[in-house]
């Protein structure tokens, strides 16, 4: 396996101190004596490509990890801190997250798909054209809400839009306190208003569709053209597939970013407090509807019918917020077959290993 040796530049001073300061956090945690931290910085086909204090290791998983691993979930994600033996580069363990981004991987399997792990913030990347969606972001902050990081909706190619300041009014009302900033890296405009969010010891992921700005903006930020970019088609505003992997950068700073492909599907994994968080207005005006089980269409007595008759909260909301709930409501109904469905793998494990024993 070749790998593209993604870290690039050197870790500053204060990020090694990150490094060393984990280590120390974890040692207990260590496999073996001679175990080091790294951090995943991308992976492909089960080769992990690890970056440590000084240098970047490509390692697979040992096999007693793998052994214990139940679900895909348990496996090294990019972003993941672990303990590794530099020699022959072999993943022992990998540490506690502090937050992970996830989605349903694609298929008809309730499988978890993590996309960036140990994050701060999600950036949420769409352009200002034709392909601008407000429900489509809407499916990434349940995701955000549920992942532990915080959602910045970031609106790019501003240069190419008469009505910028418009655009992201609609945006901020639909999306309810969500900060939400407009870029353009053409111009190099708007993105010192990101800076905040970029601090040294800080992990960022990018995600949103293809043809939005990802690798631009990894690029502006790398200060050099590490990622490959394509033009948008003009025949419908849609992007086309230039990053294939997820991969961490380290900007300058000690800063992290993981840039993700376009996502052509964002199925939900779980969902139900980001329901809760990102629809709290209409949650809210249920409460004071007259039957407890009112669904909201012509019941009398509904606060949400009277809201949307008032023009506080329109049609189309609460249609989307209906279309999110019954999607969580059956991706929760999966989830808890698949549980059951790893636990009988538990066990049957635990009961081979006691035979391996015996005999």
């Amino acid at each position: 396996m070749d790998f593209l040796f993604l870290g690039g530049k050197q870790l500053t001073s204060n990020n090694k101190k990150i490094f060393q300061a984990i280590e120390e956090s974890f040692k207990d945690q260590k496999v073996s004596t001679n175990s080091k931290i790294g951090r995943v910085i991308t992976e492909q086909k089960g080769s992990y490509l690890v970056r440590a204090e000084e240098e970047e290791v490509i390692a697979k998983i040992s096999g007693k990890l793998r052994y214990e691993t139940m679900a895909r979930e348990d496996l090294p994600a990019v972003g993941d801190w672990v303990f590794f033996k530099e020699d022959g580069g072999i993943i022992e363990s990998v540490l506690p997250r502090t937050s992970k981004f996830s989605r349903k991987k694609a298929g008809l399997e309730a499988e978890e798909q993590i996309i960036a792990s140990n994050i701060d913030y999600v950036f949420i990347l769409t352009s200002l054209n034709d392909d601008l969606n407000v429900n489509r972001i809407e499916r990434y902050l349940l995701l955000c809400w549920e992942s532990g990081a915080t959602p910045i909706v970031v609106l790019t190619k501003a240069d190419l839009c008469l009505n910028v300041e418009k655009k992201k009014a609609e945006v901020e009302n639909m999306l309810m306190g969500v900060k939400v900033f407009c870029i353009s890296t053409v111009e190099r405009d708007g993105i010192d208003e990101l800076e905040p969010y970029l601090g040294e010891g800080k992990t960022i992921a990018l995600v949103g569709s293809s043809g939005v700005g990802k690798s631009t903006f990894i690029n502006h930020l790398l200060g050099s053209d590490m990622q490959k970019t394509n033009d948008v088609r003009d025949s419908d505003a849609k992007g086309k597939h230039t990053t294939t992997y997820r991969q961490l950068f380290y900007l300058e700073n000690g800063c992290a970013v993981i840039d993700t492909p376009g996502m052509r599907e964002i199925q939900l994994w779980q969902g139900e407090d980001g329901l809760s968080t990102q629809f709290e207005d209409i949650e809210e005006l249920a409460l004071g509807c007259r039957f407890t089980d009112c669904e909201h269409y012509s019941e009398p007595g509904c606060k949400v019918q009277e809201a949307i008759r008032e023009e506080i909260v329109t049609e189309s909301r609460l249609e989307n917020y209906r279309k999110l709930q019954r999607e969580v409501a059956y991706m929760e109904r999966k989830g808890d077959k698949r549980l059951q469905s790893l636990e009988r793998k538990k066990w049957k494990k635990r009961a081979q290993s006691r035979k391996v024993k015996q005999e």
